[in-house]
């Protein structure tokens, strides 16, 4: 299979591109979703993980963002984005593949350690090849058309992952008398195999030649730019906090359910994917919104409920009706799904917007780099504050005493996971207050907002597949790549 860049690229080779990409993007889905997400925080609770454990596997992905810049400068030394992307990225796939040895591993205490092995390797190859397949991928497919192609990639893409969580899920619960070690193994074997058929349709799309080479400009100069312009500084800072706080939580809300709220696997898995059907069913609506508006009034909506929501998880098992609880905990997870959506969207349009023109090449790459040093500090310092609040309480009592009876009610209990979920909403103040710094236009008020949301997602029912392709890492280390090279031709992409 050619993997050299093709010198020229006929209409034909590019449908057939898109139609291979769009499957590679499906395929690449259920890896995830076999291996990542929900089903690695259940892999490693099933082989003892504590919370500074969970909290270390969730800081892995941010923290591997870091190999992008050594992938920038050698892929504009070798130049050939299809080679180094199909090869590295096969290479993560390959100890994805490898990771389903590890329940089989004689000594037990050798089974955590290499986990995390296996997720830093994974992650930090994942990482590297991704920043090649994002450059070659911008420049393959027509601006007129990146709406239409990335919208077929994440319709599948998340129909696919949302099936085979909730599958991989309902077959951990059921093991059907074989070890539930097992058939994680199994899932990571699916995970491997459906990667190897990502590889394969992902080195079947085009690569065109690369334009010409950036000027010769040290990234760590054009890096401090960001820093020292005081108004984009407050950009960096809301950045910041919002990424501490979501991470704060946000990674052990499986943990939270599985073990302190004791529900199985499938049920988490479905609550899941009620995220994630909420974010793809709102995400176009608050793309529209935010070309009316502004991205700051759909943050100032979205990041309240978001957090509101995150509160809230605390209160979802203060009922002892099973039914309401779980009502509760699906309304909450629809709510944070769709805030998901438009956060996600908003934040990566703000800082396209207040990057300055022809500056952004280092201004999205420092807001890279600030989401991937909070995002990597955040859960291990959770997850070491988890450990601390395991043998620790908080009860709210209201006790009334009269001469017939004395009576008590508890308002609210935290224990154990609770306090991170408090911990969290209460950082969000502070991330509100970073945005309030920021100034982007006119202010739009939160009234306005939800009625243009509503109008939006009204007329979005019917127009699931025009939901756009803008998930994802936004702000990866990878745009440095194309915006250097359209800094030299004068265009920022």
């Amino acid at each position: 299979m050619r993997l050299r860049p093709d010198d020229h690229i006929s209409e034909d080779d590019l449908v057939e591109g898109r139609k291979s990409l769009v499957l590679d993007s499906a395929f690449a889905s259920l890896t995830g979703a076999l291996s990542g997400g929900v089903i690695l925080v259940a892999f490693a609770l099933a082989l003892g993980a504590g919370p500074v454990v969970i909290g270390v596997l969730a800081a892995i992905p941010y923290l591997a963002q870091a190999a992008q810049l050594p992938a920038i400068a050698i892929i504009e030394r070798v130049r050939q984005r299809r080679l180094i992307g199909v090869t590295t990225i096969t290479a993560a796939r390959v100890v994805i593949l490898a990771a389903a040895l590890i329940p089989f591993v004689p000594d037990r205490t050798l089974r955590l350690p290499l986990l995390i092995a296996a997720q830093i390797a994974i992650c930090v190859l994942s990482s590297f090849g991704g920043c090649a397949v994002n450059s070659w991928l911008h420049q393959l497919v027509p601006r007129a058309a990146l709406g239409a192609f990335f919208s077929g990639r994440l319709f599948w893409g998340t129909a696919v992952a949302c099936v085979g969580t909730l599958v991989a899920g309902l077959v951990v619960d059921h093991p059907y008398g074989g070890d539930r070690l097992h058939v994680f193994a199994l899932a990571f074997v699916g995970a491997g195999l459906a990667g190897f058929a990502s590889s394969w349709f992902l080195a079947r799309a085009p690569e065109p030649v690369m334009p010409d080479g950036a000027p010769k400009t040290s990234i760590v100069d054009r890096l401090r730019k960001p820093f020292r312009d005081a108004a984009f500084s407050r950009v960096l800072v809301f950045m910041g906090a919002w990424t501490v706080a979501s991470n704060v939580a946000a990674p052990f809300l499986a943990v939270y359910l599985l073990r302190q709220l004791g529900y199985p696997l499938a049920t988490v898995t479905s609550l899941w994917v009620t995220s994630q059907v909420a974010n793809a069913f709102t995400l176009y609506a608050w793309g529209r919104v935010s070309d009316r508006l502004s991205n700051k009034a759909i943050l100032a909506v979205a990041l309240p409920v978001y957090f509101a929501c995150t509160l809230g998880l605390v209160f979802a098992d203060i009922h002892d009706h099973e039914m309401l609880r779980l009502a509760l905990l699906y309304g909450f997870h629809v709510f944070m799904g769709a805030a998901s959506g438009g956060i996600g969207l908003a934040i990566g349009n703000l800082g396209l917007k207040l990057a300055p023109q022809g500056e952004g090449t280092s201004y999205l790459a420092a807001i890279g780099l600030v989401s991937a040093v909070a995002g990597g500090i955040a859960p291990i310092a959770s997850g070491a504050v988890a450990e601390w609040f395991s043998t620790r309480e908080l009860s709210v009592l209201v006790r009334w005493v009269s001469p017939a009876r004395i009576g008590e009610v508890s308002v609210f209990d935290f224990a154990h996971w609770e306090f991170l979920f408090a911990i969290s909403a209460m950082l969000g103040l502070y991330v509100m207050h970073a945005l309030s710094r920021i100034g982007e236009g006119d202010e739009i008020s939160e009234r306005r907002v939800m009625q243009q949301f509503g109008l939006e997602t009204l007329r979005s029912v019917n127009q699931l597949s025009s939901v756009g392709g803008m998930l994802g890492t936004l702000f990866s280390f990878g745009r440095l790549l194309e915006r250097r090279r359209a800094a030299r031709h004068g265009s920022l992409r």
